[in-house]
């Protein structure tokens, strides 16, 4: 964050705490966003219904720790952080519990619990991939939906094909001063992509011509950051892939195509009596359960004709690659890690108009008109407004301008060399001289009587970036 936003937001929640001393409920809020800062980024995991985000928790941790096992608590939800040793504890009694794996993630003992209410559940799990981000699996939207948006800082938005109702919850979320001023906090994941096209071998590429649609669609793009197709069940499996597995499908690979074909079309041929491979029934329900009838097919293709993918390691490499967990991953660092100290002061701010708003007392007005001075002259969100604006064609500039704009302002992400658009190896005298460049040809176009005013203040918010380079630079 920068230390101009960083002071002004804490500078607002401190007058908000004295304003409101006398309100438990308003302070206890407030700090509890304003320990936040000192946490790591929240990311939820949010859609309808078998959307795939239990699936996407393992496949981002790289352990089936997902779904946890609690019968009668449809609404609860799951945070998922870094520790030395597992554990969990149920909110609000802050109880802890036993933790045991399952075949299907993890069994939490809530005997313990009970009779107590439970809304949350924080899970402890030693992972590389929690250290930046806690991750919360979410129940079902709609029901969800208000708790997500108020709980967490950046969203991962699991759809099928992003259309519909999926969208009138993305407008839904835009809903208030701060939302609509530093507006898109959210990825769109088309989480099951291996099923376009009926679950064809070329799904995954028409899922991700899909995405690279939807991204430009001035609509969905003035809603996310980025859209990216997945096939959650592939990624999971390149990551957990087991030697039993692989062997498995390497003796499917081995049986002659003409005769196993026929077998990888339905999952009832694939675990009927009948079939050509020596692989039990049980191994293969198992390697559905795994891999899906689509990653079946697609893994024993790559087992019979890839380079590179006749050892298991090969394999769980190649299907994480095609999966789309790579560009997820990637869009996560750029659009959320990159920008945590943003998304927090966003997430309190949000905190902080919601009390002003439910709580109205002599200085709340003033308090508001502060806000609104703080979001609308925070660079970062001026930045984040230009990235929905460019997405959504709201502002144009010709092709080449307009593509380095979008770069500037750290669409790709927020280091120097992401920013100029060339090797992160480069030494930093190329990057300063890349970036007086740039802010030269941008300071042009704000003075340049051919564009709207729109388009110049737009300029202007991308010499502002390049300041930035050139501060961080020389620091």
């Amino acid at each position: 964050m920068t230390s101009a936003l960083e002071e002004s937001v804490w500078r607002l929640m401190h007058e908000a705490l004295d304003l409101y001393h006398d309100s438990p409920p308003a302070t206890d809020q407030l700090r509890h966003h304003l320990s936040r800062f000192d946490e790591p980024l929240r990311i939820a995991i949010a859609g309808p219904w078998q959307a795939g985000k239990s699936t996407l928790v393992n496949a981002i941790v790289g352990e089936e720790v997902a779904p946890i096992e609690v019968p009668d608590a449809e609404q609860v939800f799951t945070w998922y952080q870094d520790g030395p040793e597992p554990h969990a504890t149920a909110y609000p009694a802050g109880v802890e519990l036993p933790v045991a794996r399952t075949a299907n993630g993890l069994r939490v003992d809530i005997r313990r619990w009970q009779p107590a209410p439970v809304n949350d559940l924080v899970v402890t799990w030693p992972s590389r991939a929690l250290r930046n981000a806690t991750i919360v699996d979410t129940p079902a939207l709609p029901e969800s939906g208000d708790k997500v948006l108020r709980d967490a800082d950046a969203v991962l938005y699991l759809t099928r094909d992003g259309r519909g109702t999926d969208l009138e919850w993305l407008e839904a979320a835009q809903d208030g001063t701060v939302a609509r001023a530093a507006p898109v906090n959210v990825i769109l994941v088309l989480s099951r992509a291996d099923e376009i096209g009926g679950g064809r071998i070329d799904a995954l590429l028409a899922a991700k011509q899909l995405a690279r649609k939807h991204h430009r669609d001035h609509h969905v793009g003035s809603l996310c950051l980025a859209v990216v197709a997945l096939g959650g069940l592939l990624a999971l499996a390149g990551r957990v892939l087991s030697d039993r597995d692989f062997s498995a499908l390497s003796t499917l690979a081995r049986t002659p195509r003409p005769e196993l074909e026929p077998y990888l079309l339905t999952t009832d041929r694939f675990t009927g009596e009948d079939f050509p491979a020596q692989v039990d029934v049980e191994t293969r329900v198992d390697l559905l359960d795994r891999l899906g009838i689509f990653g079946v097919r697609l893994a024993t293709t790559l087992i019979r004709t890839g380079t590179g993918t006749d050892t298991r390691a090969g394999l769980a490499a190649e299907l994480v690659r095609r999966s789309g967990l790579s560009e997820l991953r990637e869009a996560v660092g750029r659009c959320f890690v990159d920008r945590a100290d943003a998304l927090k002061a966003r997430s309190a701010l949000t905190a902080l108009e919601s009390v002003l708003r439910a709580e109205p007392r002599p200085g709340s007005e003033k308090l508001l008109a502060d806000l609104e001075h703080t979001l609308t002259n925070a660079h970062d969100f001026r930045e984040l407004r230009l990235v929905a604006a460019l997405q959504g064609h709201r502002i144009k500039f010709g092709a080449e301008l307009e593509a380095e704009a979008r770069r500037l302002v750290g669409e790709g992400g927020t280091a120097p060399a992401a920013r100029l658009g060339v090797d992160p190896r480069t030494n930093p005298g190329q990057l300063w001289e890349l970036a007086t460049d740039a802010l030269t040809r941008w300071q042009e176009q704000t003075e340049d009587p051919l564009l709207s005013l729109e388009q110049r203040r737009a300029a202007g918010v991308v010499v502002r970036s390049c300041e930035g380079i050139l501060h961080t630079l020389s620091s």
